[in-house]
Parts: C-alpha cells; structure tokens; sequence
C-alpha cells in the first residue's frame, strides 16, 4: 500500500531501498527554505542496520503490512529459541540474533507474538510487562526516601535495573518490557 511519505508514524513497516525497515523515531521539520519533510529513524528487520532518511509529502513510500500470529514459548537450546502456535502446535525456532536483546525476558509458557512477511519471522512482540524475581540488590540505607533515590538490582534473568529502596531480595517486581524499567511490585 503506497503512503505519503509525510504519513509514517514510529512502528510502521515501510519497504525502502529493496529491503524493510521499521520506523522507529519521526520529526517534523521545517526549515526556512524549500519545504517540509519528515526525519525518520529506520531500523531494517534483517539486519537491525540504522539508517537516518527524509522524506518529503510528494514523495510515495511503500508501506508493509506483517502477518502477527500468537505463539508459546517452549525452550531455548544454545542461540535458537523455539516456539509454538497455539492453535496448529506447529513449532518455529527463531535465532537469538533474530530476536534481539528482548530475549533475556522470554519465559516459558509466556505468549508472544511473531511478525511474519510471507513465511519468514521477523521479529519477537513481547507482553509489555513481565513478573521477575529480584537476585541481589542492596539492602535499605536509614533515612533513604522511595521518592527520591532509586538502587540497582539484579533480577532472575541476569537483567540489571534501577529499583526503589524498599525492594529487597526474593521480591517479585512487575518490569515494563519496552523501557526495561521497574513498574511495581508484584502481588
């Protein structure tokens, strides 16, 4: 489907010099000569090169519709993760490489979804937040306010994250999953 090129927004899928890219940031700008443009961050789904483009409104961008489909998680074994659609039991294995830093929160038997262009996996959507146990962190210091000071932490997964004091060992926190930041804790 043809776009203006003024009509990206951050997450779209456009197809760009032979190969797809997600958009990951946009600016408007207006300089004082010649017209506007967009500014826009693309990330290609294969490699996970960056490349900064302009795009005017007269100009026409193809944009990408993915197929996403629901999967389990099953195992990991060395760098593939493998998966499983929930509704045929068909098992896919998708590379770490593939899937990025997001797969140190995968669980088992955590749903996700996968994108697809045609037959090929392009990319892991996990839940936005996740439950993790936290491993080490520093006890309470007297006098210390939870509004003010945060302390690190490290949780089950090896992830390292800022916490509020009054977290302490073997507490289940809530992680939001796209800023890799405490959220609360869990129930």
């Amino acid at each position: 489907m043809k776009i203006d090129g003024n009509s990206i927004r951050p997450g779209n899928v456009i197809e760009h010099q032979g190969r797809l890219w997600r958009a990951t940031k946009i600016a408007h700008t207006q300089p004082g000569k010649g017209g506007a443009y967009l500014q826009v961050e693309l990330k290609d789904l294969v490699s996970g090169t960056k490349l900064n483009e302009r795009f005017r409104s007269s100009e026409k961008v193809e944009r990408v519709t993915l197929e996403q489909k629901d999967y389990q998680f099953l195992y990991a074994e060395g760098d593939m993760f493998t998966f499983m659609d929930e509704e045929t039991y068909e098992q896919i294995s998708i590379s770490a490489e593939d899937i990025g830093d997001d797969a140190v929160f995968l669980q088992d038997g955590m749903k996700v979804t996968i994108e697809f262009h045609g037959d090929t996996p392009l990319g892991v959507a996990l839940p936005e937040k996740v439950t993790l146990e936290v491993t080490e962190t520093e006890p309470v210091i007297k006098g210390q306010t939870a509004s003010g000071s945060y302390k690190p932490a490290i949780l089950e997964n090896g992830l390292r994250i800022m916490v509020p004091p009054f977290v302490n060992v073997g507490d289940r926190i809530i992680v939001n999953t796209g800023e890799r930041e405490y959220s609360s804790r869990a129930d």
